[in-house]
């Protein structure tokens, strides 16, 4: 594969597409396989965390035998999201015993990146940029040459992300949220690139979501000139001049293979992307006058978590995700739509005026009990 700049800070290439390491199969051998099938195929840079079970021991094996030299490595941690010890926090010597274990659990004498994982709200980023804090700890690791350069990964809002944006000269890349779902952070990866800062988009596929059979994305898919919905949502994700690669959530070889068939084809014109956007907008304007899951019908008297179910009938409606859907109803814990009794105090609550009973109703005759 072809390879492209990581941002302007970081002096490194990449390709389009790159490896997760969240996802990996459980069996060890067939997990090495795979990432080895993965870089092999061009993929570069590989992302994994001390929180992601077994990875880092899965990947510091894949890596030997001349692997190591040819990737880009990151892992990560924070204490908010993965606690080791109880004594883990947000300090420079705690950071720092997290980057020792990596190394050992990944087999390797440095990182190519050692990121703050998961910034989320205006506390966390404090707490990460405090003196004496986790960034200074991954800064002390970098003059000792055991790791190169850092980011950070987040979910926070986009008005906190532009305004670490102006501060953070000491993060070379972020890696996002970003795909057909969710879109509300493209004009943040739009001033990271701007910055200098590296983009990269996990959960391009919705976290598999997008990966499901949906006759609606289906139709969408064969206009634009996609050849399925998981075509159409790595390409419209790569369609997006800021954003520099994407991780490629991995469990089979295939996923390698048809990844970067996607990422090797031509990025969407201004005609379809005016028609994709137009109808996911369409799609989200619905939404709008569903269930915006502000919870105030709860707590249901019959324990039915009714946004939960209303989420699943939005999804199989309106986005056409019906095995899917099923799916997740079926999983559900719990009281279900069957049980509702229909008192009707979650219609008086509803902010949206929206036929709950006759939701709960179509709910159970639809998915069953």
């Amino acid at each position: 594969m072809k390879t492209f700049d990581l941002g302007e800070r970081s002096g490194l290439k990449v390709p389009r597409v790159n490896i997760g390491g969240m996802r990996l199969p459980a069996d060890y051998d067939d997990a090495v396989d795979l990432i080895r099938h993965a870089i092999d195929s061009g993929m570069r840079y590989i992302d994994t965390s001390r929180g992601y079970g077994e990875s880092e021991w899965i990947i510091g094996r894949a890596l030997k035998n001349g692997y190591r030299k040819k990737v880009i490595l990151s892992t990560k941690s924070s204490p908010w999201v993965n606690r080791i010890r109880k004594s883990d926090n947000t300090s420079s010597d705690s950071i720092r015993r997290r980057i020792d274990e990596s190394l050992k659990r990944l087999d390797t004498d440095y990182l190519d990146y050692y990121q703050v994982w998961n910034i989320n709200s205006r506390e966390c980023y404090n707490n990460a940029v405090a003196k004496g804090g986790m960034v200074d700890g991954i800064k002390k690791a970098m003059k000792e040459g055991l790791v190169k350069r850092t980011g950070f990964t987040t979910h926070d809002s986009v008005e906190n992300l532009m305004d670490y944006i102006k501060e953070v000269d000491w993060c070379d890349i972020i890696l996002f949220s970003y795909n057909l779902l969710n879109r509300k952070y493209a004009p943040v990866i739009e001033a990271a690139r701007k910055a200098g800062i590296g983009t990269l988009v996990m959960n391009p596929v919705g976290g598999g979501k997008l990966a499901e059979s949906s006759s609606k994305l289906k139709k969408l898919a064969r206009e634009v000139g996609a050849t399925s919905e998981t075509d159409l949502a790595i390409r419209y994700v790569l369609s997006n001049p800021n954003v520099d690669t994407i991780l490629c959530g991995m469990t089979k070889l295939s996923d390698v293979d048809s990844t970067i068939s996607s990422a090797e084809k031509s990025r969407f014109g201004e005609k379809e992307l005016k028609k994709i956007d137009g109808f996911i907008d369409n799609i989200t304007e619905e939404g709008r006058k569903f269930c915006s899951r502000c919870k105030y019908c709860l707590p249901c008297p019959k324990g039915i978590d009714i946004p939960q179910i209303m989420n699943i009938i939005f999804d199989y409606r309106y986005w056409g995700f019906k095995k899917l859907s099923q799916k997740r109803y079926k999983d559900m814990k719990g009281s279900k739509a069957g049980a509702c009794s229909k008192c009707g105090k979650c219609e008086k609550a509803c902010t949206q005026k929206l036929s709950i009973m006759s939701e709960m109703t179509f709910a159970a005759n639809k998915f069953g009990e």
